[in-house]
């Protein structure tokens, strides 16, 4: 009977509990001191509850000119923002409070918790990671400052985890190119070129044998796609490609269809180099018509006298 009671008027409680509080803060907004804001700001921080701290220390950082208070409003604003999720904005006042406070001595946190609000704001890899990358800038820039720093480990290994990023990103766009790279030449090229650039820039990549062997594929399919006049020289790319796959992946499970495009390869090469022959052997035959003596009419020679 009391439990049932309890639970009718629960709600209702919890109400005017929410009402009475927000009543003292709209209270102490309007009316208090900045003493006791300041202070209010600092228990709402130690509480957890950061939305009502954050109000009140944004309110206080340009009321409080210097002094103690006046760096740490700022600071800890900076922290509220961090906690409710809002990394850009975080990253934002803590880089602020560096550039003003640099010989603070939570300079080093600030600079620090710069970089790890860009960590925490990086994009998912299937997005554009030009955040990453000002993520990966700023945690270097942090390294470079303070080198001695404890946090230096943890930046260090966020930065392979924000370059692991990169790599998948990368990795997925090439694959992209391969898997419609059936639709056209320009998808062929594509592919060939991105392999190539994957390589360059993430050379210790996991996916580097894969990568590498649909290089040579891609190569092929282009070779055998490309007009006449141009399939010379791609085959004979072909054989490059393959001859770098087996060089550093010579036990590869891609080994034995690589091999088979690296044949098929030369075969083509065979083919145009005796079609070649053929034709130059016909030019030789028949002559160059450029050293062969020109039939002059009997009405041109004439013409030519006058």
């Amino acid at each position: 009977m009391h439990k049932n009671i309890l639970f009718r008027y629960l709600p209702m409680l919890v109400a005017v509990l929410l009402l009475s509080s927000c009543g003292k803060f709209a209270k102490l907004q309007k009316t208090g001191t900045d003493e006791q804001k300041y202070e209010a700001a600092l228990n709402y921080y130690k509480k957890g509850d950061f939305y009502r701290a954050g109000i009140l220390f944004e309110e206080l950082i340009p009321l409080l000119k210097g002094g103690t208070e006046s760096e740490m409003a700022q600071f800890y604003y900076a922290y509220t923002q961090y906690q409710q999720g809002q990394y850009n904005m975080s990253q934002y006042l803590f880089k602020k409070f560096y550039d003003t406070y640099a010989r603070s001595d939570y300079a080093h946190e600030a600079l620090y918790m710069q970089a790890y609000s860009l960590y925490k704001d990086s994009a998912p890899h299937s997005l554009d990671q030009a955040s990453t990358m000002t993520a990966i800038s700023a945690m270097q820039d942090f390294i470079n400052t303070y080198p001695e720093s404890p946090f230096r480990e943890e930046c260090t290994r966020y930065i392979m985890e924000l370059r692991n990023k990169l790599e998948l990103k990368a990795y997925e766009k090439t694959k992209l190119y391969y898997k419609i790279s059936d639709f056209n030449l320009g998808s062929l090229k594509s592919a060939v070129i991105s392999i190539g650039n994957f390589q360059t820039d993430f050379p210790d990549s996991k996916y580097n044998e894969e990568l590498a062997y649909l290089r040579v594929d891609a190569q092929y399919n282009l070779s055998k796609s490309s007009l006449p006049q141009k399939q010379k020289e791609r085959y004979q790319d072909v054989l490059k490609y393959y001859q770098a796959f087996v060089d550093k992946y010579p036990e590869s499970k891609f080994g034995r269809d690589a091999e088979r495009l690296y044949d098929d390869s030369q075969k083509e090469l065979t083919r145009i180099a005796e079609l070649e022959k053929t034709r130059q052997e016909l030019r030789e035959k028949q002559g160059d018509p450029a050293t062969k003596p020109t039939k002059i009419t009997t009405s041109a020679a004439s013409s030519s006298l006058k």
